[in-house]
């Protein structure tokens, strides 16, 4: 469901760990700034107090963890009060909202790599978050492993609680994205493995469509 008032733009970066989606989020918010364009730079899961209060739920996680039920509505939870509170007053506001990522993050991580079903995941989102959904989602791809050594450089030995999980799961997050972006012509793919200006560039194509339209 889109509610995006005639000049807003909603655009979600996407991808598996260490692909540079917040580094791509800022510096598409930099560009559009420069063009005289108010955009919300925020994260999911976070943005918002209560969000960000979640999130430190989520990757730092009481005893063992959490299970994907639990943790699915965890990111639903923060997800509405981002929505609510961030997110939707922006766009109403007329401002673009830049978000690294967004909801197709907990489709590919709890709903296939996690094995909850993406049907579960959109229910809780209609639930939760009024199925809004980004006008575009910008979906980065790199080669494992250049992500591999990003992350070493990024994280060194220490990870969080998704982001330390195993290979399996990570390829099957990455596997699971793919799959996604078929058939849906707001998700794009974007090669991630050049620099971070190469890939800014690929991004400013994508978004110039969008800026046609908002002009």
């Amino acid at each position: 469901m889109s509610t995006h008032p005639k000049r807003a733009r909603f655009i979600a970066f996407e991808g598996g760990e260490g692909v540079g989606k917040s580094t791509q989020a800022k510096l598409l918010v930099e560009a559009l700034a420069e063009r005289g364009i108010d955009a919300l730079l925020t994260r999911e899961p976070g943005g918002t107090t209560g969000a960000e209060m979640i999130r430190k739920l989520l990757l730092a996680p009481p005893g063992t963890g959490w299970g994907v039920q639990a943790e699915a509505l965890l990111f639903a939870a923060a997800r509405s009060d981002h929505v609510a509170k961030a997110i939707k007053p922006a766009l109403i506001s007329g401002s673009w909202v830049v978000c690294d990522r967004f909801v197709l993050s907990s489709r590919a991580y709890q709903g296939l790599a996690g094995g909850l079903g993406d049907e579960e995941v959109l229910a809780l989102h209609r639930i939760g978050s009024g199925g809004l959904m980004p006008c575009r989602t910008l979906l980065l791809e790199a080669p494992v492993d250049d992500v591999a050594k990003r992350l070493r450089m990024r994280d060194g030995d220490e990870a969080d609680a998704i982001g330390g999980r195993n290979e399996r799961y990570h390829a099957d997050v990455a596997r699971g994205f793919a799959g996604l972006a078929q058939g849906d012509d707001s998700i794009v793919q974007i090669d991630a493995s050049g620099s971070a200006e190469d890939v800014h560039a690929a991004v400013m194509r994508e978004v110039e469509p969008l800026l046609e339209e908002a002009s």
